[in-house]
């Protein structure tokens, strides 16, 4: 089925103002969600509403959070997010960040005691407007092993960085550090679609194409699967993001984060508070002139786009190309929502008492 952004962010926002978010972060929060569903992002759009609301029912989830800077110096902050949303936390902090960019020229904020963020793009290209560089990265629920291991320490911890240019988009780079998001397994069970090779391994350390693997005590894989293609390197950008995240500001780490489905309970002992986030922002201009700069990126731009293609392929990509290209034609045709979901939004209205009637 497919149905209208605008309903569905609507929707979402109507959704999240029933489970007592303001109106104001209900609609931040509706935004993030639906800005991954134009961008193809699927498993982090309005397909992880019910996950939201289960935990908020299991009082791991504060719709009304109190967020204060604990921590703070010229250029940067710690921000306690009193466990409220991701998608509100996240969005708080790269304010901060922007600010103290505007009077030193860059801004860096470490959140704790928060929960899933959504898209990271989403946070980093707030730092778009400005002329400046957007920076976000998050730790996520321990379901990735490190390179030589069975054991899930690491989440799917993804990266996102966006880079003004002038007259051509601005370059969004926003990647998990696994072979591939946990949501894209998800996506595949709804489809009833094996996984491809690389992506999992089963309990034992095997590889698997199961895309039920990781309820049955397998793990993802970090970026590049084995060592023989390069998954070290995956396992260390998701290490490093873990560490900014949460061993910086206080959030749980590792093992310990607790786990986004309600069904699961968070691990004993923690070692930290929710789980973290790691934004920053630096202005174009704390380098070289921001109209100088952006000129240059056009060229970048330019230059990659128009790289000689390879056989059988049809064009070079930049980074942020495809997401640009499908958030257009999904706000003119709408955003395809599997059939499974549907039923999830038809099952929230009845709960809050809302309508789910897409035309």
């Amino acid at each position: 089925m497919t149905i209208s952004a605008s309903y569905l962010k609507e929707f979402t926002q109507q959704v999240f103002e029933k489970m007592g978010c303001p109106p104001a972060q209900a609609a931040e929060a509706a935004d993030c969600l639906n800005q991954a569903d134009l961008r193809g992002v699927d498993s982090h759009g309005v397909a992880r509403l019910s996950g939201y609301i289960r935990l908020w029912e299991q009082k791991r989830l504060n719709a009304t959070p109190q967020m204060k800077i604990v921590h703070e110096t010229p250029s940067t902050a710690v921000l306690d997010g009193d466990l409220g949303l991701g998608l509100v936390t996240a969005p708080e902090a790269m304010r901060i960040a922007m600010n103290k960019a505007r009077t030193a020229g860059s801004g860096w904020v470490a959140v704790k005691n928060s929960n899933h963020f959504g898209i990271a793009g989403f946070h980093a290209m707030m730092a778009l407007e400005g002329d400046m560089v957007g920076i976000a990265l998050t730790n996520a629920s321990p379901l990735v092993s490190p390179t030589f291991s069975k054991s899930r320490f690491l989440g799917t911890n993804p990266i996102a960085v966006a880079i003004p240019a002038n007259e051509e988009p601005p370059v969004v780079i926003d990647m998990a550090t696994t072979t591939v998001a946990n949501g894209k397994l998800e996506v595949l069970q709804r489809k009833g679609e094996n996984a491809p090779e690389g992506w999992a391994q089963d309990k034992d350390g095997n590889p698997t194409t199961d895309p039920f693997i990781l309820k049955k005590g397998g793990s993802m894989l970090p970026l590049g699967g084995d060592r023989q293609h390069g998954g070290h390197k995956g396992y260390c950008l998701g290490a490093m993001v873990d560490i900014f995240s949460a061993v910086l500001s206080g959030a749980n780490y590792g093992p310990w984060v607790p786990p986004f489905v309600a069904f699961l309970d968070p691990p004993e002992n923690p070692v930290g508070e929710g789980i973290g986030h790691f934004v920053g922002a630096f202005r174009v201009d704390a380098f070289r002139p921001a109209d100088e700069f952006k000129a240059h990126m056009d060229n970048w731009i330019k230059t990659f786009r128009n790289a000689e293609v390879s056989e059988g392929q049809e064009r070079v990509l930049v980074p942020g190309d495809p997401e640009r290209e499908l958030t257009a034609e999904r706000l003119k045709n709408g955003i395809p929502v599997q059939e499974a979901v549907i039923e999830d939004l038809k099952t929230l209205a009845e709960k809050f008492g809302l309508t789910f009637d897409p035309k």
